[in-house]
């Protein structure tokens, strides 16, 4: 048998390793914006073309590369920040594997300018597929000129496997902003198709995550600065109410370096127990500051994910920070009535206290009642309310009279609705019109051979799928116009997933308008969508948007509408009245599929006589 087992060529190996690093343009971004922070770079800027797949260009005004340092970044596993084993262990660098230029090279068309500030000339290489085309003498600026061209040129299948450029230009997004933020004594400008994104001046944390996630942030920020021998912990946290229903606005820094870790994730949505909905999820930038040596970096070539030497320190000290920092937003509200100016320009603050004056007062009601022990809870009474307790009885009883006519037994049996005709065994049944809420979610109504269980908030949803189905074939949804319109900001990349949705949520009935940058004005909402929850609806199309699998677009039509219609099914007030009860049973068998709901779930169940006779013994 001949020898089978072979060496890889170079080529082929750097190209399987580049595959581990750089799995799409944003890949490449990240390697190169954290080369220049590395190089101590005070000015970054970052130039994108067709979402980084035609060009991708990165200028820095960093201390430089010598001619041979230039040519050896693009060696696999060469690297300036590891000597020997024990480095590995105290690292505060971004990069040090050296993979991040190979692998950008093996699978690129490479220019590279870069000169030290003490030399005239800079050098210049070109390099494709690994192959070193070309290197020179240049004349450029201080710093380092890096631009990727024609990303994935040479393994045609990876690149057929990128996403569109929405989907990637999000991606680039995601990865500038997390190193913006770790860097706000950096200075950063981004191009995107020759139009500036971004101009970030040099400044302090909470003015960077202002300026790159938006105004709304300003007024909801709660600083947390907690430090200790073991960690540092610093950041800022969002107050409850800003919480919102989609992921992607939590930020984890370990010594500068961002990171993933569900473990620390849950540390501090812990801590908003009991503030937040459970569906919501709380913003924050923390960074932790611990001694390298306790952090393992080198876990994947991304180097996102770390492991701890101590996971559960770690989660006790960041559950108590968030804790404490929430503690001091909620008892200590930041008031101070001495730098109010109405309050100062009062007559009872500027004129002194006389004796007459307080003798007067010391006479008056008001001081007698909240000066007498046990008698501040006893106000006067006025003879229109010492019967308060009868008016409250008259109040209460219309309410449980509804409530009581949820138990109908009046007599609506002389006809069958229309819908009950319109299916299967369930179409040859009636409805009797004894209907019974059962705790709010089910509604018992007696058929002709027995009972019928319907979950109130499934059949809502049903309903809801065929009306605006029906009205996104028929282009004709309905709309509410908003008396005032309501601003909506999104952090940049989910602006650009719900500006690739615009059109679709139009046909179901919005009606939004960009509104500046990264600013939607809501002008009107879908008919039958209670005013105040278009923020919540829209939260939640977009994080259904940005973990959508990668083969739902062409359904995206109809996962939109369903989960639309989930939303809109939240109304248990329409169904507290007997004739909206007979109303959800005729519009549920007037659809077209009452049985089940968008998903697959089952609506109503249908128990005969015999079984119900059977449970009895």
């Amino acid at each position: 048998m001949p020898d089978v087992i072979q060496l890889l060529s170079d080529h082929i190996a750097n190209q399987i390793a580049a595959g581990e690093v750089i799995q799409r343009p944003a890949s490449a971004v990240k390697e190169l914006l954290e080369n220049s922070v590395d190089a101590g770079a005070t000015e970054i800027q970052l130039v994108i073309k067709d979402a980084g797949k035609e060009l991708i260009q990165v200028i820095d005004n960093g201390k430089g590369m010598s001619p041979t340092d230039a040519r050896m970044s693009f060696e696999r596993h060469a690297t300036s920040k590891i000597k020997n084993i024990e480095d590995l262990f105290k690292i505060r660098t971004m990069g040090f594997r050296g993979e991040a230029l190979a692998s950008i090279a093996a699978v690129t068309q490479v220019e590279l300018k870069t000169r030290q500030a003490h030399t005239e000339a800079g050098t210049r290489i070109v390099i494709e597929g690994t192959e070193v085309k070309l290197q020179e003498a240049c004349a450029v600026n201080p710093g380092t000129n890096f631009s990727v061209k024609n990303l994935f040129y040479n393994v045609p299948a990876r690149r057929h496997f990128l996403k569109s450029a929405t989907t990637e230009l999000r991606h680039i997004l995601d990865e500038f902003t997390r190193i913006a933020l770790a860097h706000p004594d950096v200075s950063f400008r981004f191009w995107n198709n020759n139009v500036e994104q971004y101009h970030l001046e040099q400044g302090n944390l909470k003015t960077r995550i202002v300026s790159l996630l938006g105004n709304s942030y300003e007024k909801n920020l709660v600083p947390v600065d907690e430090r200790t021998d073991a960690l540092n912990i610093t950041g800022f946290i969002g107050k409850p109410e800003s919480a919102t229903r989609t992921r992607g606005m939590q930020f984890f820094f370990i010594n500068g370096r961002f990171i993933r870790n569900a473990y620390l994730n849950h540390a501090v949505v812990q801590a908003y127990e009991g503030l937040i909905e459970k569906e919501s999820f709380p913003f924050y930038v923390l960074f932790i500051e611990v001694d390298p040596s306790r952090v393992d970096v080198n876990v994947h070539p991304t180097k996102q994910e770390v492991k701890f030497e101590d996971d559960r320190m770690m989660y006790s000290y960041l559950n108590a920070a968030v804790r404490h920092a929430l503690a001091r937003y909620n008892i200590a509200p930041a008031l101070d009535f001495t730098l109010s100016p109405e309050i100062q320009q009062l007559s009872s603050v500027q004129q002194p206290v006389t004796d007459s004056r307080r003798e007067q007062t010391e006479r008056g009601y008001l001081y007698n009642t909240f000066s007498d022990k046990d008698q501040a809870h006893f106000i006067e009474r006025k003879d229109s309310l010492r019967h308060w307790k009868d008016l409250y009885e008259i109040a209460k009883t219309p309410i449980e009279s509804s409530e009581q006519n949820t138990i109908r037994s009046d007599s609506h049996n002389e006809q069958p609705t229309q819908g009950a005709m319109q299916m299967g065994t369930a179409a040859e049944e009636k409805t009797g019109g004894n209907m019974m809420l059962i705790q709010g979610t089910m509604l018992a109504t007696t058929v002709k051979s027995g009972m019928m269980l319907i979950h109130v908030l499934r059949a809502q949803e049903r309903i809801w799928y065929e009306r605006l189905l029906d009205g996104w074939n028929e282009q004709n949804t309905p709309s509410q116009q908003v008396l005032f319109p309501v601003s909506y900001e999104l952090p940049p990349q989910d602006a650009i997933l719900l500006t690739e949705v615009l059109p679709d949520l139009a046909r179901i009935g919005f009606d939004i308008a960009p509104f500046g940058k990264n600013t939607f004005a809501v002008q009107g909402i879908p008919a039958g969508m209670a005013p105040g929850e278009e923020k919540p609806v829209l939260d939640e199309v977009v994080e259904h948007l940005k973990h959508e699998s990668p083969d739902a677009v062409n359904k995206r039509t109809e996962r939109l509408l369903a989960h639309m219609a989930r939303r809109l099914s939240r109304n248990k007030h329409a169904i507290m009245q007997a004739e909206g009860q007979q109303a959800l049973i005729d519009e549920l068998f007037a659809c077209t599929q009452p049985e089940y709901t968008p998903d697959g779930k089952k609506v109503f169940v249908m128990v005969k006589r015999e079984e119900l006779e059977g449970m009895l013994g």
